[in-house]
């Protein structure tokens, strides 16, 4: 008996939030969604979480492999609920451990939002 727990495919041309900066003045709404966004990358602490779990093997971290920031076990778990907040990580439980990952929709958003996509 497999444990294995399918996930939902990710659509690959997921539409940004906004239009890229330099296409046009952005609306209030569209504003505060980008806001949360950099609100969240913008503490050293959350910018070094997504940055390791961006660019760890596979994808993906076990929360037991990221924790080394210079701050305490508690203080990881509320950056990275912040960056799970704003919607830049998704996690998943397996037994004791969590897994956090950045969704390549998220890296294609803020690529496109810097004008970059």
């Amino acid at each position: 008996m497999s444990n294995a727990k399918v996930l939902p495919l990710l659509e690959p041309d997921a539409v940004p939030c906004c239009p890229p900066l330099t296409e046009r003045p952005l609306t209030a709404e569209e504003a505060v969604r980008t806001a949360a966004m950099f609100k969240a990358l913008g503490d050293p602490v959350r910018l070094r979480l997504f940055s390791a779990v961006a660019s760890h093997d596979g994808g993906e971290a076990c929360v037991c492999d990221i924790s080394d920031v210079g701050v305490s076990q508690p203080t990881v778990s509320h950056h990275l609920k912040k960056l799970k907040d704003a919607g830049l990580l998704s996690s998943e439980r397996r037994g004791t451990w969590v897994y956090y990952r950045v969704e390549p929709s998220v890296l294609a958003a803020m690529g496109h939002i810097l004008g970059r996509g």
